[in-house]
């Protein structure tokens, strides 16, 4: 089972290095890690995608809290009711009107955002669950997908619960 775990760590240097560190030496995935300043710059909030059993999600929750650099971990998805999200930057070939207007269309259905057109390419923006990226790529023609990005997910635990010291 996929597992989001997300930490408040010390804003330091090196202190990516050794939760990644963590993993790599206990032979753990890290599917998507997001990191990036709270509104303490003191402090970081690193968002660790990865997945296993109850046992090993265990065990990479007590090792993470054993690192000095990290103050607070919560796995949002054990908790309850949370918020994900995923950001995609897709660059597809639009080099017919035929083609233009079909993406167009599949972006409007996927609530995407073209953000840059050229004459042969648009780069469109779309936000959500994984499975809703995943659904894009498979309704694009293969052939006219020439680069993509994704960032990974994020999330927030639903209601009144938080990830504050």
């Amino acid at each position: 089972m996929q597992h989001i775990i997300s930490l408040l760590m010390e804003n330091e240097s090196g202190a990516l290095s050794r939760v990644a560190g963590l993993f790599s030496a206990r032979g753990y995935n890290i599917e998507s890690l997001t990191v990036a300043p709270t509104e303490d710059e003191t402090l970081s909030r690193m968002t660790i995608v990865t997945s296993g059993s109850n046992e090993i999600i265990e065990q990479i929750n007590k090792q993470l809290n054993k690192l000095i650099d990290v103050v607070k971990l919560v796995d949002i998805t054990a908790n309850g009711d949370h918020i994900e999200r995923e950001l995609m930057l897709i660059k597809v070939k639009a080099d017919t009107n035929e083609k233009r207007e079909e993406i167009k269309r599949q972006a409007d259905i996927f609530h995407g955002q073209i953000l840059d057109v050229t004459d042969t390419t648009y780069v469109i923006e779309l936000i959500g669950e994984g499975s809703k990226l995943d659904a894009f790529i498979k309704a694009m023609d293969a052939a006219d997908i020439l680069e993509t990005v994704r960032s990974g997910a994020t999330g927030i635990t639903r209601g009144e619960t938080c990830l504050r010291l």
